[in-house]
């Protein structure tokens, strides 16, 4: 039996580079295996679900969804570890969160929002389903019609584009503040935070439009890009007193905000309601409940469920408090 895991992802895909990341940075033997018309056999013997990425394990195990895989590999392979210790494993946690489900927004809406990078888009996925150039010319037509008339999957409306937007740019702003002096979110090493917000801006950072915003006015969050395609440790975790003048500001002023999002979101969907409305930092946003929110919502449950057993924690609460998230978590 070989030792090796197999990830069956694709570069366009923020969550597949997530877990590919990953495995580089713990050194565990892998395949990176493109899902694409020769691969898509072999990619549906584990595929429970038509989504990207999926794993096999060296013992034939299927692995889906990326956080879970993370989770479960970790648990096996534990070092160097991704989780700082004591309540910084829970800001890393929320803040993995944060990029899964609120920096998907920003990827998805630059990428399917204006002409160049709609083009960019559907012109890289057609080339995992086609092969001729023709074909790919046909396929990348009817990808682009699709993908663009998906925004309501993460909200992204003429209503809502500027507040994503504003985020994106306040986001990345807050980001190079913090990188200044230090290789990843968390000090010298990357933790699950680092994975799962890179796997968006790094997408984000290859598409036309964001990409130019990223390297004219963020090299310190480009550098990070850089390097968390092959992450190595260069030093230690810091602790929350080093990290809190410029971690903070971002939980405040993004993770917050996103919480306060997920929880009408969760609003919405208990009440039967077929649209949600709340009034964010950024302006009031309104879009439609469709099946993707459900996944969010079950999504707050798990991060609240975590919250819940690192509550006794007082300097977590603190910093919660004091940067708008607990009101969102408790």
């Amino acid at each position: 039996m070989s030792d090796e895991y197999k990830i069956f992802g694709a570069e366009v895909s923020p969550y597949s580079v997530k877990v590919r990341s990953y495995f580089r940075y713990k050194r565990i033997p892998h395949r990176w295996i493109v899902r694409d018309a020769s691969s898509m056999a072999e990619y549906q013997k584990y595929a429970r679900l038509p989504i990207i990425p999926a794993v096999a394990t060296p013992e034939g195990e299927a692995l889906q969804d990326s956080t879970p895989i993370i989770e479960t590999v970790e648990g096996r392979v534990p070092e160097p570890t991704i989780h700082p210790p004591g309540g910084l494993r829970f800001l890393s946690e929320l803040i993995e969160e944060f990029g899964d489900e609120w920096g998907n927004k920003w990827m998805f809406h630059y990428r399917w929002a204006r002409d160049e990078d709609q083009a960019s888009g559907a012109e890289r996925i057609a080339a995992l389903m086609a092969s001729g150039e023709d074909e790919r010319r046909q396929v990348a037509a009817v990808v682009r019609e699709r993908m663009v008339g998906r925004g309501w999957v993460i909200g992204s409306n003429e209503q809502t584009a500027p507040i994503i937007e504003a985020s994106f740019a306040n986001g990345a702003a807050l980001l190079e503040r913090h990188l200044a002096g230090r290789s990843f979110l968390f000090g010298g090493r990357p933790a699950l935070a680092d994975f799962g917000l890179w796997g968006q801006v790094y997408n984000a950072w290859t598409d036309p439009t964001p990409g130019r915003l990223l390297r004219e006015r963020h090299p310190r969050v480009c550098a990070w890009v850089e390097r968390m395609l092959e992450p190595r440790a260069e030093g230690d975790f810091e602790t929350w007193d080093a990290l809190q003048p410029t971690l903070a500001p971002f939980l405040a002023e993004e993770v917050a905000p996103f919480l306060q999002w997920s929880a009408a979101n969760a609003r919405a969907l208990e009440s039967g309601a077929e649209e949600m409305e709340v009034d964010l930092p950024g302006g009031r946003w309104r879009q439609s409940v469709g099946g993707p929110q459900k996944y969010h919502a079950k999504s707050l449950r798990e991060i609240r469920r975590k919250y819940a057993e690192r509550a006794d924690d007082g300097e977590l609460r603190d910093a919660l408090r004091s940067t708008g998230c607990l009101e969102w978590l408790a």
